[in-house]
């Protein structure tokens, strides 16, 4: 495969593995599951693959594929730069690790699992390549539909209650999404997202009021998607319902939203739009930076009050969306960069929470009896039958010191603490390194009361989610009772395993990671590179028939 093509391999080959998948009988589950894995695999070495690209060919590096080899603006295009590589690369770690937690168990639970996972990257893929806006609307509901069926899987009255309520709210937002594009083609006459971004300045002044209600329409529906208050009232619900993997995959399903809002408005409304700026006329980036504030709160104070460990896990992904949707209303490029680190670190933790939460709840949940457990079994002879002096002893005056952990214990433990650390923010995992970026760019941004408020809530909900997480900590981990020692599958815990060490590379990686987010963000922050990549790519000439 040439390297050109590589833009849409993310997008066809989910589309044919889902496609085999519905040909195959459900009682071939094993077959399934070894295609669905290896093309997983493939999708995630690809996303790779476009990175590396991308960033070897410096910041001004697009690949630009037109599908139908039609000229812009006419065709389909599809665009992979630094913003969406990334985005793919996080899109193919979430979905391995998700599907290889799944195959033990979860792909038992219903049916057409494997074609409805394989159609979620599809859309995901899709959703972070497109480079126009009805497509984008195509791979919504692409992967929207996907979800309903990952949400409701494995039944439930608690997932049918939840996923009710979620299909209702997303097919309002598809709603208002379709409404929106179709606003402002009626406007510029154009979907291609280059193509808008070029014809704005063109626009008369009796249309810019209609441009920007269509604007708004559109960003009231990626912000839906992303979660922001008090338009999230759905998420907590759905994501604590859904099955550990699903979830899992929901983490990079609510960052679709983030990432549309950053697209778009970085590349149509930027700074320097003049009347249809983001910041310059209060469109737009005002009401980013406030909402975005007021989800972080939400979401740090909603970690507070839950009493369940996989609510806790969603209200995460709401102070997550929170951060990423008020750094990016600044429209700065040094706090762009740093909100990046956070998006890819914040992302991976609250995935391997999300797989940790069934884990740890199943834990909890095995209980023997007083009669079944033998105390002594556990504890180190001593010579002469008593404990040496001075020897710390539980309630049950059995001796603690040298009393082995389990190693199901030991690693449930460490994985929770290294999540917990990273979505609080705490030194020295990769969420520290995030949240210190932007607290420095915001003390150089100096961006007035909006600046200084998040520069307090990053602080505040940091701690706050400390409190939180370390309460549920305690929980499991220090009040056990007579609980046995869990036991865990070795396949259930090699993808947390994997995702942790992801964020522990976001850390030992930490410049050459910070470098490419400053890097995608001084390109996402000069949008006259994207349009001209997408604009000035021509249709490849075919040759005459009967030639060689």
């Amino acid at each position: 495969m040439s390297a050109e093509h590589l833009v849409v391999a993310p997008v066809l080959l989910p589309l044919g593995t889902a496609a085999v998948m519905l040909m195959l009988r459900e009682d071939r589950r094993v077959l399934k599951g070894t295609l669905n894995l290896a093309s997983t695999a493939i999708g995630l070495a690809i996303a790779l693959l476009l990175l590396r690209s991308v960033d070897s060919q410096g910041p001004a590096a697009f690949g630009v594929y037109l599908t139908a080899n039609w000229p812009v603006p006419f065709g389909i295009v599809l665009v992979a730069d630094r913003l969406s590589a990334l985005m793919a690369v996080l899109t193919g770690c979430a979905g391995l690790a998700a599907l290889a937690y799944a195959l033990p168990r979860w792909q038992h639970a219903g049916v057409s699992f494997h074609a409805l996972f394989q159609l979620q990257l599809m859309g995901l893929y899709g959703a972070f390549l497109t480079a126009d806006l009805f497509n984008l609307f195509v791979f919504f509901e692409v992967l929207l539909a996907a979800s309903y069926g990952l949400l409701l899987h494995g039944g439930g009255i608690a997932r049918v209650r939840a996923g009710l309520h979620y299909i209702a709210i997303n097919l309002a937002a598809s709603l208002l999404f379709l409404i929106g594009v179709a606003v402002i083609y009626g406007v510029t006459g154009t979907l291609n997202m280059a193509d808008i971004a070029r014809t704005l300045p063109l626009i008369p002044a009796g249309d810019r009021g209609l441009l920007h209600a269509g604007a708004a329409i559109l960003g009231i529906a990626f912000l839906v998607k992303a979660g922001l208050w008090p338009l999230n009232f759905w998420l907590p619900p759905a994501y604590a319902a859904a099955s550990a993997p699903a979830a899992a995959l929901f983490a990079v399903l609510t960052k679709v939203g983030v990432y549309a809002v950053l697209r778009l408005w970085t590349l149509c409304f930027p700074a320097v739009a003049g009347t249809s700026a983001g910041i310059s006329s209060g469109f737009g980036g005002s009401a980013l930076v406030w909402g975005g504030l007021a989800t972080l709160a939400f979401g740090a104070f909603g970690m507070v009050a839950s009493q369940q460990l996989a609510r806790l896990a969603s209200f995460s992904v709401i102070a997550s969306s929170g951060t990423l949707v008020a750094a990016i209303g600044f429209e700065d490029s040094a706090l762009t960069g740093g909100a990046l680190f956070y998006l890819a670190s914040s992302t991976l933790a609250a995935c391997a929470l999300f797989l940790l939460v069934e884990l740890l709840e199943r834990s909890r949940q095995v209980d023997l009896g007083p009669t079944e457990i033998d105390h002594g079994d556990a504890l180190p002879a001593f010579i002469g039958g008593e404990p040496p002096p001075g020897s710390n002893l539980d309630d049950d005056e059995q001796v603690l010191a040298g009393r082995a952990i389990p190693a199901a214990l030991a690693f449930l433990g460490v994985a929770f603490t290294l999540c917990a650390m990273t979505i609080a923010g705490m030194p020295p995992l990769a969420g520290f390194v995030a949240k210190l970026a932007m607290l420095s760019a915001l003390l150089d941004l100096r961006g007035g009361h909006a600046g200084w408020m998040l520069f307090a809530l990053l602080i505040v909900s940091g701690l706050l989610a400390a409190i939180a997480l370390m309460r549920v900590g305690i929980t499991h981990f220090w009040t056990g009772g007579e609980r046995p020692a869990p036991r865990l599958r070795v396949a259930e815990t090699v993808p947390v395993a994997g995702l942790l060490a992801l964020v522990l590379l976001l850390v030992t990686r930490g410049d050459a990671v910070l470098a490419y987010t400053h890097a995608t963000a001084q390109t996402l922050h000069t949008p006259e590179r994207y349009i001209e990549a997408v604009m000035g790519a021509q249709p490849r000439l075919r040759k005459p028939e009967g030639s060689r």
